[in-house]
């Protein structure tokens, strides 16, 4: 550096001489020095702590700026996407697809902390998609209390979407009349029979990629995806493999924790209705309130009063409501292991984060090794 600025002067003053003793040269050569130096214009030295702090704070803008507005990062906490997602996989969500979100809450960068009972008007920007069929979509939980923004991250797939006519019967998802197909990567219940006085091998449907889940002679119940549903039914020992269905009057216990699926006797048989689209205008009664209830209390925030068939909404006696946004209606593809729409209903749009974009990272807790074959596996592909 010394010799650096020693031919930068040499350099100004064989200049100033030639030029009649002008100094622009040299004052330019010393700014460049003091800058390569670490000091202020006006020549103050800048401190290293000082360096650090700015470097760090510009850092924290651009990352606050990238998670508010581009990308956020989560993790898998349970299995109920597998095997399209695993526990412990890691992704990059884009907010971008859909439009992210100005913020709704002062919060602490890098947490979920909120400063209660403070909101900030907010406005979804323009994405560049919308939600489709069968995204894998990032949103808040929907039934969680507090803000919007500090609710759950949830994580399931949209199989319907507003407007969409939804059905599900004998565990056939059906939209708009036309039955969907499972993925080769979902997974849920099957009943396997096998030969008589021949049990089925807990080791051998895990060894295949299944989990047994209960036994009685030479019945079984299995949890598996449609692909190795398919293998088992060539297994010598296997006679028939059938999804494993709830009669449609056998009632969950599950289903009264939430008032959507407090009207349906199990998951397995649901509908058919329409997802509450924005400008629907419904008619209200005591045998769909269910559908609705949380819709039009809890998220669109009205003063609901009922008797039977009576409603009385914001201080006005009306059986018919207008819906206020869009909806959807999300479940994982764990299917016989996943809480989502068929218990807590359909998620808002001002609940909608982004859509699931890229596998970062995943960790096989089991094994407690990394698996490095679904590193960077994009998961819309």
């Amino acid at each position: 550096m010394e010799k650096f600025l020693s031919k930068r002067r040499s350099a100004g003053r064989s200049a100033g001489r030639n030029r009649g003793g002008k100094g622009g040269s040299l004052s330019s050569g010393r700014a460049l020095g003091q800058r390569e130096r670490g000091v202020t214009e006006d020549g103050q030295p800048v401190s290293t702590l000082r360096e650090w702090l700015n470097a760090l704070v510009w850092a924290a803008v651009i990352a606050i700026v990238l998670r508010t507005f581009f990308f956020g990062a989560y993790r898998i906490p349970t299995p109920s996407m597998e095997n399209s997602l695993m526990t412990g996989d890691f992704l990059i969500v884009t907010k971008m697809a859909y439009g992210p979100r100005t913020p709704m809450t002062v919060t602490v960068p890098f947490t979920q902390i909120y400063l209660p009972g403070v909101t900030l008007p907010w406005t979804r920007l323009p994405g560049y998609a919308d939600i489709e069929r069968d995204d894998i979509i990032v949103f808040n939980y929907p039934i969680d209390i507090g803000p919007i923004s500090g609710k759950t991250n949830y994580i399931k797939r949209a199989v319907a979407i507003a407007g969409d006519t939804l059905q599900i019967d004998g565990k056939q998802l059906r939209v708009n009349g036309e039955d969907r197909p499972l993925w080769d990567t979902m997974m849920q219940h099957y009943r396997v029979e096998t030969t008589e006085r021949v049990q089925l091998s807990a080791g051998k449907v895990r060894e295949a990629g299944g989990q047994l889940l209960d036994r009685a002679g030479n019945l079984a119940v299995v949890n598996v995806t449609p692909v190795l549903a398919e293998e088992m039914r060539g297994w010598a020992e296997v006679v028939s493999v059938v999804p494993n269905v709830l009669p449609a009057t056998s009632v969950n216990g599950g289903q009264g924790r939430f008032a959507f699926s407090s009207g349906f006797a199990n998951p397995d048989h649901m509908g058919p209705f329409v997802v509450p689209f924005e400008g629907q205008q419904v008619e209200l009664t005591e045998a769909n309130w269910h559908l609705y209830r949380d819709i039009v209390e809890r998220y669109e925030r009205n003063d609901v009063t009922r008797q039977g068939d009576r409603f009385v909404i914001n201080g006005e006696e009306t059986n018919l409501y207008t819906i206020q946004q869009d909806y959807y209606f999300a479940m994982g593809d764990n299917r016989d292991n996943s809480e989502d729409s068929r218990y807590w209903g359909f998620v808002p749009d001002d609940h909608i984060i982004g859509k699931a974009g890229i596998i970062y990272f995943s960790w096989d807790k089991e094994r407690n090794r990394p698996r490095f074959g679904r590193v960077f596996d994009v998961i819309h592909d």
